[in-house]
């Protein structure tokens, strides 16, 4: 019975480092036969260059550097089949390309068909699309070749079936939102029912700035069977097996990973985000302000599991109105999870500055300048802590701040890269309780306790924001779902309250251009993904 080890390469390549991916893919196929027997090893979409590699892609020098890689690739690849991406200059413009290596040979090359160019992708601006199917024989079976967005459209697969594949590997960089892996595999087997055709679905792992790809390799039967699933967010060699049955038809085995729960996999994409923009910048470590507060909390948790507690520094910078038990709780959290930490108090710097901003201010009423001043003179201890030790700021503003402007640019928006960018609050309150749930290192009234700034006496959140159970679902619609004001009042919410936040959100545009990028996490972040002018006539009623 004719069989094949396909090996699926979860890796995590670094963008722009060629000479260190190909390094990468030699190592990894060489450990692929020698552990696994692989007869084939599939790596993800261009994995050569790292995705995206974006205006990389226009530098003169792409070409003979690929060229350079190649000819690695075919000196050092051990006696198995090998498929690779990588951006290849041509005829009519670059492609996005996997090439498929045997020994010292590079055998056959696809050009990938479909170009996304929505939400995080910008692919049209770089690649011209292939239009021929690539269809090869390896070891008895009939394989066609195919790159991430080929299997979301039905024609590519069809020329495949059609030049007579029975087999389809598929190669990915595909970035993760929380549900993308039962998209995947949805769209996955309807392509192998569509044409009864096994497909073997390698996919990206790690973080590259703020996109975050969560591996999930599978492999479906031509039934459209889950037959062999990688677990996500963790690197490693996954064999499936492909076998010819008696009657003819193509099988496969290998193992399935558990189903990933929700809060489990967007903890394990914030932890990555983190990890990877720390170490592949390399920057010593991080620091941030621990307020007492669930954002900074959950940060904290976030980036000591991220890279260890040695590794991050938490600064508690109080004021006059912060209340006793945030600096308890903070330090708490603190020595919980094994951060050096100290306090500073921030009173001298403020009183500083009001006293040589007297003149300016004089015969003006208190109002939030001067909450404002109480967060850039933060920030400024915090900058001088990264500029002075190597750490990365992280900032602590989550999704529904950054949504309707609750942050101060040059305050608790200074920094290097904003965890919770990405993550509405009352997502912060559940992935507190998930993280506790292994180990409770965010204090419980720190979860309970109502959200404030604390910029102001007896300051609660809520006092400026409508509630944020109420808050979030409206943010969805209108920042995640494109709905208008009229869709989100006929979905039962109150007509003032929408306006309200819809004007915030469409006001602190100018804010969010300044902000740190953070890991994305939902279909629409703000960034790459949700792109609005700053200066706008634009009425959104309807």
């Amino acid at each position: 019975m004719s069989q094949l080890c396909v090996v699926m390469a979860q890796v995590n390549p670094l963008v722009g480092d060629i000479e260190g991916n190909t390094r990468m893919v030699v190592a990894t196929s060489h450990r692929a036969v020698a552990e696994h027997g692989a007869d084939v090893v599939v790596f993800p979409e261009l994995m050569l260059s790292g995705y995206p590699p974006e205006d990389l892609l226009l530098r003169e020098s792409i070409g003979p550097r690929i060229e350079r890689a190649l000819a690695t690739l075919r000196a050092e690849l051990p006696e198995a089949w090998v498929l690779v991406g990588y951006p290849r200059p041509g005829a009519g413009g670059l492609r996005n390309v996997a090439g498929l290596f045997h020994g010292e040979r590079l055998v056959a090359e696809y050009a990938k068909m479909e170009l996304p160019n929505y939400q995080v992708f910008d692919e049209k601006r770089y690649f011209v699309p292939g239009d021929s199917a690539c269809v090869v024989e390896i070891g008895g079976f009939r394989v066609g070749l195919s790159v991430c967005e080929d299997i979301w459209h039905a024609g590519p697969s069809e020329r495949a079936v059609a030049a007579g594949a029975e087999l389809l590997l598929n190669i990915n960089a595909s970035p993760y939102h929380a549900g993308k892996h039962h998209d995947r595999l949805a769209v996955v087997a309807e392509r192998a029912l569509e044409g009864g055709v096994a497909v073997v679905y390698a996919n990206m792992v790690g973080g590259q700035d703020e996109l975050v790809f969560d591996g999930g390799s599978i492999a479906v039967d031509a039934a459209g069977r889950l037959a062999a699933r990688a677990p996500h967010f963790e690197e490693g060699l996954y064999p499936v097996r492909v076998l010819r049955g008696a009657d003819g038809s193509v099988g496969l085995d290998g193992s399935i990973a558990p189903e990933p729960e929700y809060h489990a996999l967007v903890y394990s994409a914030l932890v990555s985000g983190v990890r990877d923009y720390v170490l592949k910048n390399r920057f010593r470590g991080v620091v941030l302000g621990l307020s007492g507060g669930i954002d900074s909390a959950l940060t904290l948790a976030i980036a000591v599991d991220a890279l260890g507690a040695e590794r991050v520094e938490a600064v508690m910078m109080p004021f006059r109105y912060t209340a006793a038990m945030s600096i308890e709780d903070a330090e708490a959290e603190a020595q919980a999870l094994g951060v050096r930490f100290s306090v500073m108090s921030i009173e001298p710097m403020y009183e500083a500055f009001m006293s040589a901003l007297a003149g300016e201010f004089a015969g003006s009423s208190l109002d939030t300048t001067e909450q404002n001043l109480q967060a850039r003179c933060r920030g400024v201890v915090l900058m001088a802590i990264s500029n002075k030790k190597g750490l990365l700021v992280l900032t602590t503003g989550n999704k529904s701040e950054m949504a309707v402007g609750y942050s101060t640019l040059y305050g608790d928006m200074a920094g290097g890269f904003d965890v919770l960018k990405d993550v509405p609050k009352t997502l912060v309150f559940e992935l507190a309780r998930h993280r506790n749930a292994r180990s409770a290192v965010i204090p419980e009234r720190v979860i309970i306790r109502p959200p404030s700034a604390e910029l102001a006496p007896d300051q609660k959140d809520e006092d400026n924001l409508p509630p944020y159970a109420v808050l979030d679902q409206i943010l969805e619609r209108y920042v995640e779902r494109d709905m208008s004001a009229n869709a989100i009042v006929a979905d039962g919410f109150d007509a003032q309250t929408v306006a309200r936040v819809i004007r915030l959100v469409d006001l602190n545009e100018y804010k969010r251009r300044q902000a740190p990028v953070g890991v994305r996490v939902t279909q629409k972040a703000f960034g790459r993904d949700r792109r609005y002018p700053i200066t706008s006539g634009w009425k959104p009623g309807d």
